[in-house]
């Protein structure tokens, strides 16, 4: 068996070991309140943050709180947004009977349908609606009264290097172009939807100018699908700034643009809020907002989320046709119940299922 010697280590090591944990013993009195001020500087920025967002969905869960007024149901000058598949050959005859029955009924006069889109240079490609003088004549045969507008649209390059640019006067003046020649083709007006377009852009404003000229001179509606309004001052600016993507318009940019236009249709979806009630109050601050600005002599119309996805800044569950309608009601009621010119704007009929339609019926038809 093999001896075991015990060690036993010298005054230096030992003095050494004791300083070494006295020094760790120090370290650690130093990291301990370092470490609570990391933690409370964690909960104070975490606070920071979430208490304005609290703040603003207590707020907009009030906002969807209350009664309409009675009366506030359709002025029928509702629209209905259409896909491409009704002028390009893929829509017959029956499919112009069905949707009339579908119709019949409610406060729905005009039809968006997607004839575009533009190409990047402002051009349109006759190729791009073959069937529309077809569905033109079969809709004023079932649904007299009722108005077809081509839904003319395209990307903008203001997020990316890829799209239209208004601020070249060519592509304006092809725009205005493209316009006059979808008019020849017996449509009762143009709905222009382009995206992302940011707050304050002159160019927009003077196109809208030249082709507000063309249609005035024919006795047709120029209309526009609009983008959301900030529902905090100056929200574009700051959000624009750290996205890279404003999202919304100044209520002051939505006026200039309302007084331009014989219709604005707010895309009052994709909202990013997370509850029904949330964002039917969200709706009605929206609903307010553009009341404020738009002329009584323009359509104003709210957009109804007839379709039904779950992404970022859209969820299925909270955006629901009886809560933008519930918050449409509630925001005509609070700031100009009697408007004559209001509407709402149905996206889009593809998408659409029995339930969405009885909520618009059941909710603002009546």
């Amino acid at each position: 068996m093999e001896r075991v010697e015990e060690t036993i280590p010298d005054e230096a090591e030992a003095e050494a070991e004791a300083e070494a944990e006295a020094e760790a013993e120090n370290e650690a009195e130093v990291a301990r309140p370092r470490r609570r001020w990391v933690r409370r500087a964690a909960l104070a920025l975490l606070l920071a943050l979430f208490l304005p967002l609290l703040t603003a969905e207590t707020a907009l869960y009030l906002n969807h709180q209350g009664d309409p007024a009675q009366g506030t149901h359709t002025r029928n000058r509702d629209a209905l947004w259409l896909g491409h598949a009704w002028v390009d050959g893929r829509k017959k005859d029956a499919d112009v009977t069905a949707l009339a029955r579908r119709l019949q009924g409610t406060g729905i006069r005009d039809l968006y349908v997607h004839s575009g889109p533009l190409e990047h240079d402002g051009t349109l490609p006759k190729s791009a609606y073959p069937k529309a003088r077809w569905f033109i004549d079969a809709v004023h045969r079932k649904l007299p009264g009722v108005r077809v507008q081509a839904f003319l649209g395209d990307v903008l390059a203001t997020e990316s290097p890829d799209g239209m640019r208004l601020e070249n006067k060519d592509t304006r003046a092809a725009v205005l172009r493209s316009a006059r020649q979808i008019l020849d083709t017996g449509y009762q007006g143009i709905h222009l939807d382009l995206e992302p377009l940011h707050s304050g852009d002159r160019n927009y404003l003077t196109l809208l100018d030249a082709l507000h000229r063309e249609t005035r001179s024919r006795d047709v509606p120029l209309s526009v699908a609009a983008h959301q309004i900030d529902p905090l001052p100056a929200l574009h600016s700051v959000f624009g700034t750290f996205t890279g993507h404003p999202k919304w318009w100044s209520q002051e940019f939505f006026g200039q643009v309302a007084r331009r236009v014989d219709q604005i249709a707010v895309m009052s979806y994709d909202t990013m809020q997370p509850l029904e009630s949330t964002y039917g109050g969200y709706v009605a601050q929206q609903t307010s907002l553009a009341l404020e600005v738009t002329p009584p002599s323009t359509d104003l119309l709210m957009g109804l989320p007839f379709f039904h996805e779950n992404r970022f800044g859209h969820w299925n569950h909270a955006e629901t046709v009886p809560a933008a309608v519930r918050g449409v009601r509630l925001g005509l009621s609070r700031t100009d119940a009697d408007r004559a010119r209001f509407g709402v704007a149905l996206y889009i009929d593809f998408a659409a299922t029995e339930a969405d339609w009885r909520a618009y019926e059941e909710g603002w038809v009546r």
